[in-house]
């Protein structure tokens, strides 16, 4: 099957993954690097990084109830 070859901010608008996050994967070898772009973009392939997506944990926020309470008086 032929990669989807997209540069990380169309990457971005298709995953949601942020442009920094997928070069981070790419200098640590968690994405393969597939060239570059006329514009001199690292190309990756869009299956690759959804299913590389799909493994990270969430980064929701935490609930006020999973915040850790602070007690102004200590």
């Amino acid at each position: 099957m032929e990669p989807v070859l997209l540069d990380a901010y169309a990457a971005q608008a298709a995953t949601g993954v942020k442009p920094g996050t997928i070069r981070q994967w790419l200098r640590r070898g968690r994405l393969i690097h597939h060239g570059y772009d006329r514009q001199g973009r690292a190309l990756i392939d869009l299956r690759e990084l959804r299913a590389r997506s799909a493994q990270r944990p969430s980064a929701l926020p935490l609930t006020e109830a999973k915040r850790p309470r602070v007690d102004p008086m200590d």
